[in-house]
């Protein structure tokens, strides 16, 4: 597959590593030199250097025999026209876009985006991926990473092993032996700062983080197992009242069971656009490092406070303050991918990382087959893929124990028939089936093979 990639900051690097480590042709247009250097002399892609929307450099990249361009620079506009040139004048057949201002997102502007008008086929919102994901945060603020699959029916968890948890140094085999009823499964295990697909004879000790794949129902306990307290969150502080601050609190009002949330922004507009948006949450203009307006807050009562403003440090900090103050639960927004390691040493108990939710959301729309979901863990270090089974497809008919998936892959989940289903070797993959994967980066293309339609489907 040819792809251009406009835009080489965080998110246009992380996708053309992501591609070019599958063996597509890659070219990277930025405007900076630098970043354009970056890329060439670190990953195996092509560069040009020039303004995206300019046909000209299109044309230089390749764009006339190109089967995706992916706008992702830090400007809406050129994101916008790139695609439209890609279209209008080179015929491009897929068009991805990011996009931020809010105004470009509204429901009611969708038609927008026709081709008979600005021909984009899939819009990604930087600001409402980081919103939803930190909903899921505090779903589940035990875990350190979660997110959502099968339609929400089941549940990826990042799981920081500690002494008192009650299941180490016991083999994996003997915990589903344990807890037979238990819908869940440990589909990675990252030690010493490598991560693995364990085997059925691995243990699990203290200090290790484990992406555990349950039944969404089955969350609390399977949180419980591995040694986590399960409490409702009932009082959260949000640190910035932006797009993602505003969307969390939206959506904290809008739920059945009530949680109380306020927010602190130090802008004093921002603040009052807030404040004239949300009807019961409780805006403050200030600093979100001060003493004062936290407790005026009431940090010392509320169950997690959301640092989500666009300062790394004011975020990290914010964190660490309402940690020594009382708050027992921080989720902390971080853009700086070499701040992540700061993360346990100050206490903060889970993170969102921007680029790892953008970058998983334009890669469920470039991967082959009936591709519907990618998340990306770590550094690119691995992907869990969410994807129905064609009657095509490799593994069609075929037993768990029968499918020769490469080491660095697990089976998480199986959809039949709309019920989830926890994998065993048994299990038969049929047509129609959506299974969920955890595949190591280098095992990615093999899973891709697996998973694709093959000609005679056409």
């Amino acid at each position: 597959m040819k792809v251009i990639i406009c835009g080489a900051g965080q998110v246009g690097w992380q996708i053309a590593r992501h591609l070019s480590g599958e063996r597509n042709d890659v070219t990277v247009v930025d405007n900076n030199p630098d970043l354009v250097a970056r890329a060439t002399e670190t990953l195996d892609v092509q560069g040009i250097t020039g303004f995206a929307s300019y046909p000209d450099v299109l044309d230089r990249a390749g764009a006339r025999d190109a089967d995706m361009v992916i706008a992702a620079t830090y400007s809406d506009e050129v994101n916008m026209i790139t695609c439209q040139v890609a279209h209008s004048v080179f015929n491009v057949p897929r068009k991805i876009a990011r996009l931020r201002a809010q105004s470009y997102l509204d429901v009611i502007y969708r038609d927008l985006y026709r081709q008979e008008h600005l021909p984009i086929d899939v819009v990604i919102s930087p600001e409402k991926e980081v919103a939803e994901a930190a909903l899921r945060r505090l779903q589940a603020p035990t875990a350190f990473d979660t997110e959502r699959f099968l339609e929400g029916r089941a549940t990826l968890l990042g799981i920081a092993l500690e002494e008192d948890c009650p299941v180490l140094e016991t083999p994996l085999r003997q915990l589903t032996d344990l807890f037979s009823t238990l819908n869940a499964t440990v589909v990675g295990v990252r030690r010493e700062g490598t991560l693995f697909a364990p085997e059925a004879n691995d243990q699990l000790f203290a200090g290790d983080q484990i992406y555990v794949f349950s039944e969404t129902q089955d969350v609390n306990r399977t949180l419980e197992i591995f040694g986590k307290q399960v409490k409702r969150q009932e009082r959260v502080v949000i640190i910035g009242g932006g797009n993602v601050g505003r969307a969390v609190a939206a959506a904290l009002e809008s739920r059945t069971d009530r949680v109380r949330a306020k927010i602190i922004e130090m802008d004093r507009p921002t603040a009052e656009r807030a404040a004239d948006s949300l009807e019961r949450t409780v805006v403050l203009h200030g600093n979100g490092m001060d003493q004062d307006l936290l407790r005026e807050a009431g940090i010392n009562r509320a169950d997690a406070i959301l640092a989500v403003t666009s300062d790394d440090k004011v975020n990290i900090l914010a964190s660490v303050r309402a940690h020594a103050m009382g708050c027992p639960m921080s989720i902390c927004l971080v853009n700086d991918p070499t701040l992540v390691p700061l993360m346990e040493p100050l206490g903060i108990d889970a993170y969102i990382n921007p680029r790892q939710t953008t970058v998983s959301s334009i890669l469920r729309h470039i991967r082959h087959g009936r591709v519907r979901g990618v998340y990306s863990i770590g550094d690119a270090e691995a992907e869990v893929i969410e994807a129905q089974v064609l009657s095509t497809s490799p593994i069609a008919g075929q037993m768990i124990r029968d499918i020769e998936f490469p080491e660095g892959v697990l089976v998480g989940g199986v959809l039949k028939s709309g019920n989830f289903v926890k994998p065993h070797g048994a299990l038969r993959i049929e047509e129609d089936d959506v299974v969920v994967l955890f595949a190591m980066s280098g095992d990615v293309s093999e899973v891709e093979r697996l998973l694709q339609v093959s000609i005679d489907y056409f």
